[in-house]
């Protein structure tokens, strides 16, 4: 009996222990070959890419003059913002002196329905091929990834012909059609892989209490695709405005994205060059992909992660 007591005494110490945590001296980072290697590949990596922004920065918070003298890296020693003012409402893009605004509201006008339009009908696709076993999905999926890989470029041409004999070409909705057909292959690739990985349960058991086709994917598949929709808006905003090259092919000046715009400030050859102004039209058009990233970037690495390796 006492051997017992004994015995269950020195149990509840152990426990009482383990409960307490480990004791002693926390052990220190060793300064090793491999972290070195490893910070140091990610120092060097960082800078890389966060030297050119910094030029930027302080270049478009610079006047002329100090901008002559000549030392890129050292910050303003005075900071105008007249710079960001020219560059948004007064820098000329061809004949209008009126700087990015207006192309900045031709991407919005762009970007959101191309956006929405390539995401809706990629999600379905996706949902339908990863679902429902129709006649020819294996090659309708086939084309698809098939045209996912295909340069645009030699599909201009081509795309520029169909929009005319339509009478699209030259407009907004035009545009917006092209952006919308070119992102789906992708998409429908990630939300089919995605919705691959969900649990097929939950799909068996909506069919078995009744539910169709847009029941289950717009209260099933839908809510639990969170991840997969942030990255395929991602995705297309960061294409779609960032595009140039579909900008100045199928649309006229007055609906030049704002990227054309930019690349007519910064390429004009009338005038003084003003190194300022050209920075801070860079950073302005590029600032919406950059918040759009920031605001949505966790949600982004999940998706990608759910989204690219399976299925």
């Amino acid at each position: 009996m006492a051997d017992i007591i004994a015995d269950n005494t020195m149990a509840a110490g152990r426990s009482a222990r383990m409960a307490e945590g480990p004791r002693g001296k926390k052990p220190k980072r060793t300064l090793s070959a491999r972290n070195i290697m490893l910070y140091g590949t990610l120092f060097v990596a960082a800078a890389y890419y966060l030297l050119p922004l910094y030029v930027m920065v302080v270049t478009s918070l610079k006047g002329m003059p100090e901008i002559r003298l000549g030392n890129i890296f050292s910050p303003p020693v005075e900071i105008v913002f007249e710079p960001w003012v020219k560059a948004w409402s007064e820098a000329c893009t061809g004949l209008n002196c009126d700087g990015l605004s207006r192309g900045f509201w031709n991407s919005v006008r762009i970007t959101i329905p191309s956006t929405i339009a390539s995401i809706a009908i990629a999600s379905v696709n996706g949902y339908a091929l990863a679902n429902w076993r129709f006649k020819g999905a294996e090659i309708f999926f086939t084309i698809l990834i098939i045209g996912a890989f295909i340069p645009y470029q030699v599909m201009i041409y081509p795309i520029v012909i169909v929009l005319r004999e339509v009478g699209l070409y030259g407009s907004l909705t035009g545009l917006i059609i092209v952006h919308s057909i070119f992102g789906m292959p992708i998409l429908t690739l990630l939300f089919r892989n995605y919705f691959v990985s969900l649990p097929e349960e939950l799909f068996k058991a909506a069919r078995i209490d009744g539910a169709g086709f847009w029941q289950i994917f717009l209260q099933i598949m839908v809510p639990m695709s969170l991840p997969i929709f942030v990255v395929a808006m991602i995705l297309q905003i960061t294409g779609i405005w960032n595009d140039f090259l579909f900008g100045v092919v199928f649309t006229r000046p007055e609906y030049y994205p704002m990227t054309v715009q930019l690349n007519n400030i910064v390429n004009s050859v009338q005038g003084v060059k003003e190194y300022n102004v050209n920075m801070a039209a860079t950073l302005l058009t590029g600032a919406v992909p950059l918040i759009v990233y920031f605001v949505s970037g966790r949600l982004f690495v999940r998706g990608i992660a759910a989204g690219a390796v399976k299925g």
